[in-house]
């Protein structure tokens, strides 16, 4: 094995190779770990803590809390999905482009006053933890939409022009239908900031549980094994709903491009 290549710039590696690499990579990771564990006086939990912190969380119910994370999570995405598609396939027509692109410009906003104004309107705890999700998520989802429709090429318009589409058509078969192996692509990359926020947003109503209230009751209570497990935890749940879109837009769309 000439260990040269894989030091040099796009140099092409065979899939056994990148395995290879990966698992070294991931070797050398849970080696520092348990080094920088060793002795009286460590920066992260042992892995014992965390095991141990793994194994009580399981016990006080881990599993209810991951499904109520994720049904919070899908009910989240779902909405806004819906009102992302919405308003980016309609902005083609003039009267109505204004919304998305305002909209998108809200994702610079700060979730403190935010928050304060869906809390104002929508008296439902589980309510406001949904819509507090579905804005964000929405004003980064939009923003990926737009830069989408911008890059299709005039080819594809005056193709479709040239087939004898009118113009619901042509938006029909290039944007709605033509793009769809994109919209997922991006559904998936925006997802994981849903996902990211599920612990500032599941400690707003205790009561609802969820994976981010654990969080927020370990470290209350100063457990950092406990917290390191829900990471690990929160972290593999997300790189599964990663697997997962990838799986179907592959499956959906065999000759996707991207």
């Amino acid at each position: 094995m000439n260990l040269l290549k894989f030091i040099k710039p796009f140099e092409e590696v065979s899939k056994q190779n990148n395995l290879i690499i990966r698992l070294g990579w991931f070797m050398l990771l849970i080696s520092i770990w348990v080094i920088s564990a060793m002795g009286e006086t460590h920066m992260f939990p042992t892995p014992n803590q965390v095991w141990t912190g793994l194994a009580d969380l399981y016990n006080e119910g881990l599993v209810t809390h991951i499904f109520s994370s994720l049904a919070l999570c899908g009910k989240a995405v779902l909405v806004s999905i819906v009102i992302s598609l919405l308003l980016v396939y309609l902005s083609p027509i003039p009267l109505l482009n204004p919304i998305g692109n305002l909209l998108s410009k809200f994702r610079y906003l700060p979730l403190t006053g935010i928050a304060f104004y869906i809390t104002v309107l929508v008296n439902d705890g589980r309510s406001i933890q949904v819509w507090i999700l579905v804005t964000f998520m929405s004003t980064y989802l939009i923003t990926s939409l737009l830069s989408m429709l911008k890059e299709i090429k005039t080819e594809e318009f005056d193709h479709a022009r040239a087939l004898g589409c009118n113009r619901w058509e042509i938006l029909w078969e290039v944007v709605i239908k033509g793009r769809m192996d994109y919209v997922i692509e991006i559904i998936r990359q925006n997802l994981a900031i849903v996902w990211m926020m599920l612990v500032t947003v599941e400690s707003i109503l205790a009561a609802s549980g969820g994976l981010g209230f654990l969080i927020k009751n370990s470290d209350k209570f100063g457990n950092h094994g406990r917290i390191i497990a829900l990471q690990f935890v929160i972290l593999l749940a997300g790189l599964f709903m990663d697997y997962f879109l990838t799986f179907v837009r592959k499956s959906l769309f065999r000759y996707s491009k991207i």
